[in-house]
């Protein structure tokens, strides 16, 4: 054997010495790190550099940011990681004129609160404003609110329960439809405490009644394509759907319309 290719003992203990001291550096640097690491993590939570500094508020028209963040029990004091998003949600979603609520993290210090607010639906008049109701049927207690016709004008609804319903009923209904109502009146009988009147824009009355009012209109256009634009009165959609008109004389039938299914429910009082 070549005396080159033989390597003594002595001098290959240094290299392994040296190999040894090397990876044993480096584990201590990577235990150091991570121990350094930890220590950062535990001084930023418990430091107000991990308090909230920014609470952003969008979506929201009629119920102020203030009373959105006051709602939420947020404030700067407040850790950004110990937020309960669901909680916090809950807190403010209590107020009735939002419908829905989202909490956001976006760090580092800021919490983003995205509110839907419930859908105006008509309004309600009186001595100084136009108050605009909700979908849910809450009044916007406003004093100086103004009309822009996007909804109907809702009157005679001195009972809440029969508003809420016809809130409701609203809100279900398509807008292109819910557009063409310019007023609604609640007339309630003996016989029937559901029954409303409406101002439609294009000079037809519609009588019906709230119990299932959405699904009944939304076959309006229907109806309003098979008479003659020129020949208006009351579309009857209560029990059956049939046309009467203002010009014709008291003993004539009135007309059917067709190809659209009557309700034969009966008249309900509640």
């Amino acid at each position: 054997m070549s005396k080159k290719n033989i390597v003594s003992i002595e001098d290959r203990i240094p290299k392994l010495k040296q190999a040894r001291k090397k990876k044993a550096n480096r584990r201590l640097i990577f235990y150091l790190s991570i121990f350094f690491f930890l220590i950062s993590i535990i001084v930023y939570l418990q430091s107000p550099l991990s308090h909230i500094k920014t609470i952003a508020v969008n979506g929201n028209t009629y119920v102020t940011d203030e009373e959105i963040i006051e709602s939420s029990n947020l404030t700067t004091d407040t850790n950004i990681w110990t937020i309960n998003r669901a909680e916090t949600e809950q807190l403010i979603n209590k107020n009735p004129i939002l419908e829905s609520v989202k909490v956001s993290r976006k760090l580092p210090w800021t919490i983003d609160i995205h509110v839907k607010e419930q859908q105006i639906i008509g309004y309600i008049r009186n001595e100084t404003a136009y108050k605009p109701v909700l979908g849910n049927g809450e009044i916007l207690n406003v004093t100086n609110g103004t009309f822009n016709g996007e909804a109907p004008l809702i009157y005679g609804f001195d009972d809440e329960e029969y508003l809420h319903r016809m809130a409701e009923e609203l809100k279900e209904l398509p807008g292109s439809i819910r557009n063409v109502i310019s007023e609604i009146h609640w007339i309630p009988t003996d016989e029937n405490k559901n029954t409303v009147l409406l101002y439609m824009n294009d000079g037809y009355l519609v009588k019906g009644t709230i119990r299932d009012f959405a699904e009944k209109m939304e076959v309006y256009p229907s109806i309003v394509a098979q008479l003659d634009p020129e020949e208006k009165g009351i579309i009857h959609i209560g029990v059956g759907i049939y046309f009467e008109s203002f010009n014709q004389e008291e003993d004539e039938d009135m007309t059917e319309i067709e190809g659209i299914p009557d309700n034969e429910e009966s008249t309900e009082s509640e």
